[in-house]
C-alpha cells in the first residue's frame, strides 16, 4: 500500500489537488532498502538543480533526506521511494509568481522479482526539458499506451533526426559485442545509467545511434532506471537482442555492486 506525505505530515487532500490540478513541478525515484539508496548524492543532486530550473528557488538536501527517512518503513523492507517537488500555492494564471517548493513522499513496495525482457516500439517524441525530471508525463504515457497498444511492452522515443534519446522512462545501453553504447542525444541524465557506467569495468562510448541505420550490429541492449536497476531488451522494432546474454548478467553484478548510500 502506497503511503504519502507532504512535508512530513500525511498529506492533505486539498494540496494534493493542487499539483494533479496544476501538474507542475520535479521529482526523483529511488529504491531503499535497510535505510540505504545506491546513488543518494546524484538523487539530491537532481533535486536540487531541477529546483533551480523548474521554480527558480532552492532545496536543503538535509530536510529532503529527513522526509525519506520518516517516509521509509521501519522494518526496512525494500520500497520505491518519489520524491516530487511542489508549490501548491502556484496557479494557471500566474506560473511565474515566486515559489515556495514543498515535499511530496509517497513509497510503494518494492518488486519482489525483477520483470522479464522488454519489447520496444520506436516513437518520434521528445520529452519537454529533457534535462528535468519533470511531472509532465502525459506524452510518455500516451506513448508507451499506444506502444502496448500495438503489442509492444514500450516505446523507446526518438529525436527529430531519427536519433534514440531514451525510453519512456529509462535509459538504455546497447552493446554491440565489444562495447557498451549509450546513444548521444537530448535526454535525462538517469541516476541508475550513471552508476552503472562508473562500475562496469568494461569498454564503453557515447555516439549518436540512429535508428534508421539499422541496429542488427547490437546484439543485447539493457534498459536501465532506480525502480528495476538493469531489464534486458527482447527486441527494438523487428530488431532481436538477446536478453540472455553474458553481458546482461555482467551488467546486473555490477550495478549490484554499487554500495547503498545511508540516507
Amino acid at each position: 500500500m502506497a503511503e504519502i506525505e507532504i512535508d512530513g505530515a500525511p498529506a492533505d487532500p486539498a494540496r494534493l489537488a493542487a499539483l494533479g490540478l496544476l501538474n507542475y513541478g520535479h521529482f526523483t525515484t529511488l529504491r531503499a532498502e535497510a535505510g540505504r539508496t545506491r546513488g543518494l548524492a546524484l538523487h539530491l543532486d537532481r533535486l536540487v538543480r531541477d529546483c533551480r530550473t523548474v521554480f527558480g528557488a532552492g532545496l536543503d538536501r538535509a530536510e529532503v533526506r529527513a522526509r525519506i527517512r520518516r517516509a521509509l518503513p521501519a522494518d526496512g523492507a525494500p520500497v520505491i521511494v518519489r520524491v516530487t517537488v511542489f508549490d501548491p500555492a502556484l496557479g494557471l494564471e500566474r506560473p511565474a509568481a515566486p515559489a515556495v517548493p514543498h515535499l511530496l513522499v509517497t513509497t510503494r513496495p518494492a518488486p519482489a522479482a525483477a520483470p522479464g525482457p522488454l519489447r520496444v516500439r520506436t516513437a518520434a517524441y521528445r520529452r519537454e526539458l529533457p534535462e528535468v525530471k519533470h511531472v509532465g508525463l502525459f506524452g510518455l504515457l500516451h506513448q508507451r499506451r499506444l506502444a502496448q497498444l500495438d503489442g509492444y511492452d514500450d516505446a523507446l522515443l526518438l529525436d527529430d533526426a531519427g536519433r534514440i534519446t531514451e525510453g519512456a522512462t529509462w535509459n538504455l545501453a546497447l552493446y554491440d559485442g565489444r562495447e557498451l553504447v549509450w546513444p548521444e542525444a537530448a535526454a535525462l541524465p538517469g541516476v541508475t545509467a550513471a552508476l552503472l557506467a562508473g562500475a562496469h569495468s568494461g569498454p564503453q562510448r557515447r555516439e549518436p545511434v540512429a535508428a534508421a541505420d539499422g541496429l542488427g550490429r547490437f546484439v543485447a541492449a539493457v534498459a536501465v532506471n532506480a525502480g528495476v536497476g538493469v531489464r534486458p531488451l527482447a527486441a527494438i522494432d523487428g530488431t532481436a537482442l538477446d536478453p540472455a546474454h553474458p553481458v546482461v548478467a555482467e551488467l546486473r553484478a555490477a550495478y549490484e555492486r554499487v554500495e547503498g548510500e545511508r540516507i
